[in-house]
């Protein structure tokens, strides 16, 4: 037995480092949503609404010049009605136009024209983002 040599270890052992920060990690994924909860306030009621409400219409012009407002078809001289009609009142509407690449760039401004004739100022046009080719 004299002859056995005890080394000292001089690693460091991970488990228990690896076992605490488990263990704060979960106690953090707990309490997080906890902390951002809000303030309870008791809101006063009002009779005046001060925030408008916002109106979206979707207005497609397919492939072969036909008008959809919210998925119905339409024509052009019942745009305005259409809209007018979808619109609530005192809410503020926004219009957002879907024109098929192959519609003629004049009914694309005439469908745009009666638009802001009714003094709708939100007139958004969708598009498809480019494929960038690498």
């Amino acid at each position: 037995m004299a002859d056995r040599k005890y080394r000292l270890m001089s690693e460091i052992n991970m488990v228990p480092f690896v076992d605490i920060v488990l263990v704060l990690l979960i106690i953090f994924m707990i309490s997080a949503p906890l902390m951002y909860r809000g303030i309870d306030v008791d809101l006063p009621q009002s009779s005046v609404n001060t925030i408008k409400q916002e109106q979206r219409i979707m207005l497609i012009v397919d492939r072969f010049s036909n008008i959809y407002i919210d998925g119905r078809k339409v024509q052009m001289s019942r745009v305005g009605s259409e809209i007018m009609q979808k619109g609530r009142e005192g809410a503020d509407v926004t219009v957002y136009l879907k024109a098929d690449r192959a519609v003629p760039y004049g009914t694309i401004v005439s469908v745009m024209d009666i638009v802001k004739g009714m003094g709708i100022e939100k007139l958004g046009m969708v598009t498809e983002p480019l494929m960038e080719v690498e």
